[in-house]
């Protein structure tokens, strides 16, 4: 499954299932909801609704973390380009800059 799937099936079990619960509780369709005084309706509601959404956050990162590393590659002119930046000396790039503002 893409990363992008991954993601956007995440997002929207963060905002279906809050609601889900929430609509849940104050049309009393859950066992026992219809028993709770308003206090305490708003409060149990309000509660699993937050447990949801970090239940959904963990999942993600638990398929995040199982996604194979080795299929990405990072780009080899930018490693090159990276790599020669890194063993540029501090006296080179001062001279470099110098140069392109007297060739402007």
């Amino acid at each position: 499954m893409g990363v992008i799937k991954k993601f956007f099936i995440a997002s929207m079990l963060m905002w279906i299932i809050p609601v889900a619960i929430l609509y849940g509780f104050n049309n009393n369709l859950l066992p026992g909801s219809s028993d709770l005084s308003p206090h305490s309706l708003t409060l149990w509601s309000g509660f699993l609704a937050v447990i949801s959404v970090n239940i959904v956050i963990a999942f993600y990162i638990y398929l995040a973390m199982k996604e194979p590393s080795d299929k990405h590659e990072p780009d080899p002119a930018f490693l090159a380009e990276a790599k020669a930046s890194v063993n540029q000396s501090p006296g080179e790039s001062s001279r470099s800059s110098e140069s392109s503002k007297k060739e402007e």
